[in-house]
């Protein structure tokens, strides 16, 4: 009934019974674990082993209520709430009960979510291996040591070094301005004048905007620290060109809409392989190229050290065409 492993120099025991479910504990010397797991073992057997109130949960239920807790609380909560809901359709995971929830279970999870690339799958196994620990410290589930902790994660993509390639930009903005989004034109000229984020540019608002002294407060940001943009003139202009469709907010749509829309300008322009955050990279590697020093470019980016800086940066001869 009682399993003991070695893990980082400390000793785990779990009793498991199918009937009456599950405990754990870690223990620094084996002979407190294998004591432990006796007198556990004699609770299971004289019916004394209070059932754990979560011996019946599932991975479902443990994903769901993050979502509704913990996503909330966060900045980029509205991409999390994407991810979990296509996670929360695997039915083959999250139909297991946590109790059953062993290391082998997430390492075949990985595997086949590998097949929609390595950074997808790593955001998930991040996403399960937080909830587990938030329960477990947080909440008080009565959970095994995290069976995410113990197997390996996919390596990351390395850095994309996509820039705009000669004419681009103009087959961009051209069929941007043509399209009934009349956000795509403004938001693309923005993203490259001052290298800031999507989520950036969608909760830009009005009243953070000084056109008199050319820049812009974003109160909140990626990094947590709120920054000054500086407009140059062609930011200005495309900024006092868009007409005021809301009070507050600048774009007053959400990150699914301009998703959608940034999607089908790709299409259109037949520029598949561009990201909107590639339009970053394409700024700062601009603002090197133009001479600017590298603690005006972490100023201005956000970055607050020079190796996430040098991450976006990819110089060229040629500029935007």
């Amino acid at each position: 009934m009682a399993s003991f492993r070695k893990r980082n120099g400390k000793w785990q025991v779990q009793i498991r019974q199918t009937a009456k479910g599950s405990t754990s504990k870690t223990f620094i010397l084996k002979k407190d674990a294998v004591c432990w797991a006796r007198e556990q073992e004699v609770l299971f057997q004289n019916g004394q082993w209070l059932k754990s109130e979560t011996s019946d949960l599932t991975i479902y239920d443990l994903m769901k209520k993050y979502r509704d807790v913990v996503t909330p609380q966060k900045r980029g909560r509205v991409t999390e709430v994407r991810r979990l809901k296509r996670l929360l359709k695997d039915s083959e995971l999250m139909a297991i009960k946590l109790q059953n929830a062993l290391p082998h279970v997430f390492a075949s999870f990985r595997d086949k979510r590998l097949r929609d690339g390595s950074r997808t799958c790593h955001y998930d196994l991040v996403l399960l291996r937080h909830a587990w620990n938030i329960a477990k410290i947080e909440w008080g589930w009565q959970l095994s040591e995290n069976p995410i902790a113990q197997i390996r994660f996919p390596r990351t993509n390395p850095p994309r070094e996509r820039r705009l390639k000669s004419g681009e930009y103009k087959r961009l903005l051209s069929e941007a301005v043509k399209r009934k989004s009349w956000y795509l034109y403004p938001m693309i000229i923005l993203a490259v004048e001052t290298a800031m984020r999507r989520g950036e540019l969608l909760e830009l608002s009005w009243q953070n905007i000084d056109f008199e002294k050319s820049c812009v407060l974003l109160p909140i940001t990626k990094n947590g620290s709120p920054r000054w943009v500086p407009l140059t003139k062609k930011a200005l202009v495309c900024l006092k060109s868009i007409k005021k469709r809301d009070k507050e907010k600048v774009f007053p749509l959400t990150d699914n809409a301009f998703r959608h829309a940034w999607n089908r300008l790709k299409r259109r322009t037949k520029i598949e392989t561009l990201t909107f955050h590639d339009l970053r990279h394409e700024a700062i590697s601009q603002m090197f190229e133009s001479g600017y020093s590298i603690p005006q470019i972490m100023a201005i980016s956000g970055h607050k050290t020079v190796s996430q800086l040098f991450r976006y940066v990819q110089l060229q001869e040629w500029g935007r065409g």
